[in-house]
């Protein structure tokens, strides 16, 4: 009576040790991906940082102040959502949306209840459009990873960048040497491009990572007063104003397959 009992479980056993794609998944690749990312990125800024060191020449390193100097602008996160369709086995197309913001700012104390205030504030929301090449994969049970490479157009949108110095409790004098407070607004948009290569991690679930090398360029030319609506310009070169957004990063993503 137990020898049928017996060949069932000598059948499982079987099953299991024999046919290993029964017991284990295969990682997913889904045509259609909302990925996520976070990336730290250099940031080149340009005039931006140009008119940093003019005001820490011409004003607070200035004597007889001496005050130590705004720090210029030079990293920032780009923060970024994207859809990315694969048309095929090795192509995918991808189009997003994201944000870099930089500022920089300090606090200056230089009497009992007097106080300055400065920032520097940067602002861009880049739209991207492109594609990436799949090249093939190395799968090692579950796991399957594929590297790639790709690019494509930037607009970047709604940026901005101001500068800001606010007085609280100075005397005349400080107030007549320092200006007095005052914010500056400039607003520009202007296209650009970016390159990518890295890796895309795909998991026996709807989940997968990307982790790749992020290069983007991008010039703001002819930037404008954001109240008045006249060209600004270069307060050291005396120039029409421009920014450079562009930088290279390291992005991590979050990929979601829908």
């Amino acid at each position: 009576m137990f020898r049928p009992r017996s060949a069932v479980l000598v059948a499982l056993v079987s099953g299991l040790l024999l046919a290993p794609s029964a017991a284990f998944a295969a990682a997913e690749v889904h045509r259609f991906n909302l990925a996520l990312s976070a990336a730290p990125t250099s940031l080149l800024a340009g005039d931006f940082n140009d008119g940093i060191a003019f005001y820490n020449r011409t004003v607070i390193t200035a004597p007889p102040r001496g005050y130590e100097p705004l720090d210029k602008v030079s990293f920032s996160w780009l923060f970024d959502g994207e859809f990315r369709y694969f048309m095929t086995r090795n192509l995918a197309l991808s189009a997003g949306v994201g944000q870099i913001r930089a500022k920089s700012a300090k606090e200056y104390l230089p009497a009992l209840s007097e106080a300055i205030n400065v920032r520097a504030d940067l602002i861009s929301v880049p739209v991207h459009v492109g594609a990436a090449y799949y090249l093939q994969p190395y799968n090692q049970g579950d796991f399957q990873a594929r590297m790639f490479f790709g690019g494509g157009v930037v607009q970047y949108t709604h940026s901005r960048s101001s500068f800001q110095q606010q007085l609280f409790g100075a005397d005349s004098a400080t107030t007549a040497q320092l200006g007095g407070s005052f914010k500056l607004s400039s607003t520009q948009d202007g296209p650009g491009y970016y390159a990518e290569g890295g890796i895309h991690l795909f998991f026996a679930s709807r989940y997968s990572v990307i982790l790749s090398a992020l290069y983007r360029s991008g010039e703001l030319q002819g930037l404008v007063d954001e109240r008045t609506g006249q060209p600004v310009l270069n307060p050291q070169t005396n120039k029409p104003a421009s920014i450079d957004v562009g930088g290279v990063g390291f992005r991590m993503a979050a990929v979601i397959g829908l």
